[in-house]
């Protein structure tokens, strides 16, 4: 079969790799329908995160049951699934508790399109089949009102623009949010997005960006354009902040500009191994800050919830639907969102 590789910075390309069978009971096989381009995959194929190259690519996906183990008892040929991109197997003490990014079953970091894991290649959605482990488990059935295209970034960036803001604004309802922009551009809009559809009274977007401000107010965000690397003094201070830039100075920005017992949260663990944090203010102001990654599994069904009651449309932040064979040659593009789709 055909899956996209990354074999070092800027190349990417169509490689003939074995088809992945059923190992387990448990397994189901998956062909994708569409795959979204993760923020970090830009990162990753650019060289910018340090990954172990060669890996296959692709992680957000939705696609089409075309085989079953028999062990699996929720799914069946020709099912249209949401693949959450973190391996959970849905059992264990920690997924129990709904933290499906530290599954105790599997290696730590264990996802599709993410690298080797303790030897273990769960492969990428950017290929004509993948393997999916305790199917049961994982898989969410993709509504019957929604397409593929409208479904695929759920599995990561989309939920993870929306934990950022669901459980501060339930502490702190109808308040207003910061969201700062920059590298990890499609999540810090769907926190937008995210935001106002849970009831958030006024969402401020801060970027450099004409393009990802423009699309901010799409959303209808008021926005503020500030440069990338010193964003400055604060103006106004939140209850809810949202770090979406990657840079130490757009976190620092973050934190400077939540109020006293605020919530900030950082969806990314930067753009090198260290960083200083700013402790004692943070300790003085009382914030509470959150940096780690979605729990994609576990966060999911409450995304679709939303977007099947008609007030969440992950459609609204800027995007481009690309022909799924187009990957290689289209997913370092500078679109805020690209969507590589086959014809279904």
């Amino acid at each position: 079969m055909r899956a996209l590789w990354c074999e070092g910075p800027g190349q990417l390309a169509w490689r003939d790799r074995p088809e992945p069978t059923l190992i387990e009971p448990s397994d189901v096989l998956v062909r994708p329908l569409a795959v979204a381009r993760c923020d970090l995959d830009v990162a990753i194929a650019v060289g910018l995160y340090p990954m172990p190259l060669p890996m296959a690519m692709g992680h957000e996906v939705v696609g089409e049951v075309v085989a079953v183990g028999g062990a699996v008892e929720s799914w069946s040929r020709g099912d249209r699934v949401i693949v959450p991109f973190q391996i959970s197997c849905g059992t264990c003490p920690m997924c129990r508790r709904g933290l499906t990014n530290a599954c105790q079953q599997v290696p730590p970091g264990a996802a599709f399109g993410l690298g080797v894991r303790n030897g273990i290649d769960y492969g990428g959605g950017l290929a004509d089949l993948m393997r999916v482990p305790y199917a049961d488990q994982m898989l969410l059935a993709l509504p019957d009102d929604m397409s593929p295209v409208a479904a695929a970034g759920i599995p990561d960036n989309v939920a993870d623009g929306f934990r950022t803001v669901a459980e501060p604004l339930r502490q702190f309802p109808g308040g207003p949010v910061l969201v700062v922009g920059g590298l990890a551009q499609s999540v810090g809009l769907y926190a937008v997005a995210a935001a106002l559809a849970l009831g958030s009274g006024r969402v401020r977007y801060v970027d450099h960006d004409a393009g990802r401000l423009a699309a901010a107010v799409a959303l209808g965000a008021d926005v503020e354009e500030r440069p990338l690397d010193t964003l400055g003094d604060i103006r106004e201070s939140f209850p809810i902040t949202v770090d979406a830039c990657v840079i130490d100075a757009g976190r620092d920005f973050a934190l400077r500009s939540t109020l006293p017992c605020g919530h900030c949260t950082s969806v990314s663990g930067g753009a090198g191994p260290r960083a200083d944090l700013p402790l004692q203010s943070m300790y003085l102001k009382g914030i509470t800050y959150h940096i780690g990654r979605v729990h994609a599994r576990a966060t999911a069904p409450s995304v679709l919830e939303l977007v099947q009651r008609g007030v969440f449309d992950p459609l609204a932040v800027a995007h481009r639907v690309v022909e799924f064979d187009a990957a290689a040659e289209e997913l370092l593009a500078p679109d805020i969102k690209l969507i590589f789709a086959r014809d279904t």
